[in-house]
C-alpha cells in the first residue's frame, strides 16, 4: 500500500473521531472520563508524545545532514524513509496522543479552563496544522525531485535545494508548538485560560 493512501486513512480516523465526539459529545466525554482510563491513558500519552516528538527532530537533523553530504541516493533514502515514518509512526502517534490527551484532561477538568492544558492543545493543533499544511506537500515534491535525478548530474537542481533549505524551516515551526507543550505538561504553570482570552 502506498505510503500516501496510509496517510490519508489515519486523517479520515482522526476526521472521523472528531465528527463521532461532536454528534455524540456525551458518549464520547464518558468514555474518556472512565476511571480505569486514567492510568493507561497517561502511559499513552506520555509515550506517543515522547515518541511523536523524538521522531519530528531526528526527521529534522537527518534531512540536514542527507542534505550536507549532497548525494542522490542517500537524499532519496532519506525522504522515502522520512514519508515511510510520518505515514505509518507519527499518524498513529498523533491520534494516541490526541486520544489520551483528551481522557486525561476530561478528569482534571474543563480543557478551555485550565490555562496551561487549554494553551497546550492550542499548540498541539497548531504543530499538526503545519504538518499538514507545509511539511507533507513539501516531502512528496522533494521525493518527486530526487527521484527524477539522473545518474549523470553533478549538481542538485536549485529548486531542491530551496524546498530542502525550506524544509528545515517548516519542520523546526512545527517542533517549537511541541517542545512548549511538553515544558506547559510538565511545569503546569499558571496562565489565563485560552476560554478567558476574549473576555
Amino acid at each position: 500500500m502506498k505510503t500516501r493512501h496510509v496517510l490519508v486513512g489515519f486523517l479520515v480516523i482522526m476526521g472521523g473521531m472528531i465528527g463521532f465526539a461532536i454528534l455524540f459529545q456525551e458518549a464520547f466525554i464518558a468514555l474518556l472520563k472512565h476511571p480505569a482510563m486514567y492510568s493507561h491513558a497517561r502511559f499513552l500519552h506520555i509515550a506517543a508524545a515522547t515518541l511523536f516528538f523524538a521522531n519530528a527532530v531526528a526527521g529534522i537533523l537527518w534531512e540536514q545532514r542527507s542534505l550536507a553530504s549532497g548525494s542522490e541516493e542517500v537524499l532519496l533514502h532519506t525522504y522515502s524513509t522520512v514519508a515511510f515514518l510520518d505515514s505509518r509512526f507519527s499518524s498513529p502517534l498523533i491520534i494516541l496522543s490526541l486520544l489520551s490527551g483528551l481522557s486525561l484532561s476530561f478528569n482534571i477538568g474543563e480543557l478551555w479552563q485550565i490555562g496551561w492544558l487549554s494553551v497546550s492543545f492550542l499548540l498541539f493543533l497548531l504543530s499538526g496544522v503545519i504538518w499538514i499544511v507545509g511539511d507533507i506537500p513539501t516531502q512528496y515534491k522533494i521525493k518527486r525531485l530526487v527521484s527524477s535525478l539522473k545518474p549523470e548530474d553533478q549538481t542538485l537542481p536549485d529548486e531542491l535545494i530551496r524546498l530542502l533549505k525550506m524544509r528545515w524551516w517548516i519542520g523546526m515551526a512545527g517542533v517549537v508548538p511541541l517542545a512548549i507543550v511538553f515544558l506547559l505538561m510538565v511545569y503546569q504553570p499558571e496562565i489565563t485560560a485560552v476560554a478567558d482570552w476574549l473576555r
